[in-house]
């Protein structure tokens, strides 16, 4: 085999650890020199995790999938309140709205997650308008660091936890074959799956699931957005669903649409998985029914126009429409 490919790795500060969360980022906050904070969050422990830094202002004003009418009003307070740094603390939906007020005024991030949603990791931001979701990447909105702690996801209901673990699979999954796939993306993503099955099999193992959310993220960030992401974010838009578990939902799908074409890799995602993916769920407990899309045709015409010219096989409207059929009445569902 001959590999020629362009790798960008997109540079960033992580700190990891159990119950540092405040001191972690009441360090970046000194070595950044901020003197300004807003914070981002709509979570109660935003205020044990900011504790011990002097906060300017608090947004609160989090939605799924980030709508215009909410980024403007965020962008507002930070002109408002001087802020010289953003410090967000919560789930994808969070990190997802400080990055649209880093999009707009160059402001740098400092991440706190409480999911494995990785948002945090990544240059990806999406806004949503009109039950339209855009998204695109840019430098300004990858946060300059993320603090994981893991005492931040202990309180994560199991089943929100399982649907947020297996989001981050479906990241690794799509950087097997997303549009700027490259041999040390797919080394993450195969690392990351290992990492999130280990912990998805052994509630409780919140490092092995941070550890592989981030590696997941990494991954897609520099992959790219494949077919299974184009669908959840047109589906997530359009229809308000939960981020989570549509992801959670759909990926099953997808990985059988797309394996059959790409054998190799289809190989390697079972054997970092240790095992089918449907066995997986089935193990956890996590569902492979999509829920919330009245008419799979209508999506299926929303989802067209978005799928990468690069997907392993053609994907047609009626492959669209077989795919999300398949997603609402799986076999042997529940």
């Amino acid at each position: 085999m001959t590999w020629q490919f362009e790798h960008v790795t997109l540079g960033q500060r992580v700190r990891f650890g159990t119950g540092t969360a405040a001191d972690d980022l009441a360090a970046e906050v000194a070595r950044l020199g901020a003197r300004r904070v807003l914070v981002i969050s709509a979570e109660a422990v935003a205020a044990e995790v900011t504790a011990k830094i002097d906060v300017a202002a608090l947004c609160t004003d989090v939605a799924p999938h980030v709508p215009v009418e909410n980024a403007e009003r965020a962008r507002a307070l930070a002109v408002e309140s001087g802020a010289d740094l953003l410090v967000s603390v919560g789930g994808g939906s969070t990190t997802g709205l400080a990055k649209a007020i880093a999009l707009t005024t160059g402001l740098p991030i400092v991440a706190v997650p409480t999911t494995y949603a990785g948002s945090e990791a990544t240059n990806v931001w999406g806004l949503t308008e009109a039950a339209r979701k855009t998204t695109g990447s840019d430098d300004r909105v990858l946060p300059v660091t993320v603090v994981y702690d893991t005492t931040l996801t202990a309180s994560l209901p199991r089943d929100l936890a399982i649907a947020s673990g297996c989001n981050a699979l479906a990241h690794c999954v799509d950087s097997m074959w997303a549009p700027r796939t490259d041999p040390i993306n797919q080394a993450l993503a195969l690392e990351g799956m290992r990492a999130l099955s280990r912990g998805l099999r052994t509630p409780g193992d919140r490092e092995q699931m941070l550890y592989g959310a981030y590696l997941a993220a990494v991954a897609f960030a520099s992959a790219g957005s494949g077919l299974h992401h184009k669908i959840c974010h047109v589906l997530g838009g359009a229809y308000n669903l939960p981020h989570a578990e549509t992801h959670t939902a759909v990926l099953p799908h997808v990985l059988a649409f797309n394996g059959p074409a790409v054998p190799e890799a289809a190989a390697r995602i079972e054997e970092a998985l240790g095992g089918g993916l449907i066995d997986l769920y089935d193990e956890v407990g996590a569902s492979h029914v999509l829920r919330g899309v009245p008419d799979v045709r209508e999506a299926a015409r929303l989802v067209l126009p978005s799928v990468p010219p690069s997907n392993p096989r053609e994907v047609t409207e009626d492959d669209l429409i077989s795919l999300l059929t398949a997603a609402q009445n799986p076999s042997g569902a529940s």
